[in-house]
């Protein structure tokens, strides 16, 4: 694993930098691809970069994809808006006949992947890996490590209790085609299946484990887990929650984008994932703690590719979601010193 070539496709970008700061420090060597030739080029002369390969590719030239991703053992997809992204690098992917992770927390963007490419992805003996990520990867590894030995679950409750919430330039576009293409509408995962609704989504109280405790919440804030959650575990409703001051981060035009407060480029926000499974009258839980949602995602990437070409899966081909893929407890407990991960408890009491 060591000295392997691992593509870094948007490697200029927020996330990005975290993901090559993280494969080298892993012992993998990043190589910078991305759209932007100018901006690779200053990556690479930057102490995170120093020395690596570049590598330039527009998404609509496959030559100058297949050139990016020649001789490298994985790719790891960075560049978002993934609705303009995600297929063609999943494209060269296949044709370079090796893994595909991505970040992405588009909801359309990841069920556009699980759905275009499971087929072709099998076909070509290949892995694609969509929103490899805080949103999407982590509360589905959360929520299949509480689902245990079940086969099936009436509910799966994923609340991110975040302190706060600084979006890049990068959520924000994502945001923005997401919004295009749903026609304003917010999506909800009942009956088994995406939905889209015109009404305002409710806002309750969720208590989180301690030290967050009981906070105000938007109800229905729907984020990737209703992609990669149902896609492998047999469950009709899939609901997801925001801490009500995050939710209005977002939302206000003028919070500005994450300010570095280490060494390391993390910012100072923290979150608190809280995972509640029920099925019938037994209710699991499962939560993880960390700091900085778009830096935490480097090591879940990262942890990924390091899985996929080690053989550490539970399948060999395909599009698969990370608690599909991976044992979800021992996966979690390798993002240590990243992610705190509490035990699960057998039965707890409902939320109200």
């Amino acid at each position: 694993m060591a000295g392997q070539a691992v593509v870094v496709y948007g490697a200029y970008g927020h996330t990005g930098r975290f993901v090559v700061a993280e494969l080298r420090e892993r012992g993998f060597v990043p190589v910078l691809s991305g759209r932007d030739g100018r901006k690779l080029k200053e990556l690479s002369q930057t102490a995170t970069a120093e020395g690596l390969e570049v590598r330039p590719a527009a998404v609509d030239d496959p030559a100058a994809l297949d050139r990016a991703l020649a001789g490298a053992a994985a790719v790891i997809n960075c560049a978002g808006p993934f609705a303009t992204t995600a297929a063609p690098v999943v494209e060269a992917a296949l044709r370079a006949g090796i893994p595909y992770v991505d970040v992405a927390a588009e909801i359309e963007a990841n069920l556009d992947t699980f759905t275009r490419y499971a087929e072709p992805a099998r076909a070509a003996g290949v892995l694609v890996v969509p929103a490899m990520a805080f949103y999407g990867g982590l509360g589905d590894l959360l929520a299949t490590a509480a689902t245990g030995e079940w086969t099936a679950a009436d509910e799966v409750h994923v609340a991110y209790g975040l302190d706060s919430w600084h979006p890049t330039a990068g959520t924000r576009a994502a945001g923005a085609v997401s919004r295009e293409r749903r026609g304003g509408r917010r999506p909800v995962h009942r009956d088994g299946r995406l939905q889209y609704r015109d009404d305002a989504p409710p806002t309750l109280d969720w208590t989180f484990p301690e030290p967050m405790g009981r906070r105000p919440v938007i109800g229905e804030f729907t984020m990737a887990d209703v992609v990669t959650v149902p896609s492998h575990l047999a469950v009709p409703e899939v609901r997801t929650y925001m801490t009500t001051e995050a939710a209005g981060d977002l939302a206000a035009a003028d919070t500005p984008p994450p300010v570095p407060a280490d060494e390391s480029g993390r910012s100072a926000q923290t979150f608190l994932i809280d995972v509640l499974v029920r099925s019938g009258i037994e209710e699991r839980r499962a939560a993880a703690t960390g700091r900085d949602i778009y830096a935490v995602t480097a090591p879940l990437a990262v942890e990924a590719v390091a899985r996929v070409l080690t053989g550490r899966t539970r399948l060999q081909a395909g599009t698969v979601s990370a608690g599909a893929l991976f044992d979800a407890p021992d996966f979690l407990r390798a993002l240590t010193p990243h992610v705190t991960v509490s035990g699960l408890a057998a039965t707890i009491p409902a939320q109200p």
